[in-house]
């Protein structure tokens, strides 16, 4: 099985194939940048760049696999929209994956951690994990605190190591094989749809009734 992976949830613009066999991931080619105002320039490229370098046609790919957050809005958009427009194009599925799941997914832990990205306005995105790299809560946002874990994956780990009281570990950014594993589960059924996972209210908000002037 062929897979296009793809994720704009955090400062890494990522693209990238792999092929699934079972339980084994094999990642083709892989595109990364950090550049958090280029997710939407640069992700289609990159998944151009990467089957080229696979060798392999956009039409030879099976699936594709997108992380949907937590995340930005502006940055989920760009690679949820291009993994969309993919799978319409293609007539294939698009699966989500949470991208908190797909660090995850690569973390060599050995013990329970966290999963811990960057939500900015100096708050992070998280969740939990047994052992096994298996969701135990979350995803949540809120400020970096002591959260009840020593061991921590991601970029809002390593900004937030002291507040968190954590030893970091690696990935800092969801890669190509995390998302293929992460997903991996979900290819016997029918996919869900892509739904960002912003998790914060809008700063935008309707406008209320405009108040009666009176003379």
């Amino acid at each position: 099985m062929l897979v296009l992976a793809i994720d704009t949830s955090t400062p890494a613009v990522t693209a990238g194939l792999a092929t699934l066999a079972g339980a084994d991931v094999s990642v083709l080619a892989e595109r990364v940048t950090i550049n958090p105002r280029a997710h939407g320039e640069l992700i289609t490229p990159h998944v151009l760049d990467a089957a080229r370098e696979a060798g392999v046609t956009l039409r030879e790919v099976d699936a594709i696999v997108c992380g949907v957050g937590p995340g930005p809005f502006t940055g989920l958009r760009a690679g949820m929209a291009t993994a969309a427009a993919l799978a319409h194009g293609l007539g294939i599925d698009a699966y989500p994956v949470c991208s908190l799941d797909a660090i995850a997914a690569t973390a060599q832990a050995g013990e329970p951690f966290l999963a811990v990205t960057d939500a900015r306005r100096r708050e992070v995105y998280w969740a939990a994990y047994d052992a096994d790299g298996h969701r135990a809560d979350g995803p949540h946002v809120q400020a970096p605190e002591p959260l009840g874990l020593p061991v921590a994956a991601g970029d809002g780990a390593l900004l937030y190591a002291d507040k968190l009281a954590v030893r970091t570990i690696e990935p800092r950014y969801p890669t190509v094989a995390g998302l293929v594993t992460a997903a991996r589960p979900s290819f016997d059924a029918e996919p869900a749809p892509l739904t960002p996972l912003y998790l914060r209210r809008p700063d935008a908000t309707e406008p209320g009734a405009r108040k009666r002037v009176t003379a």
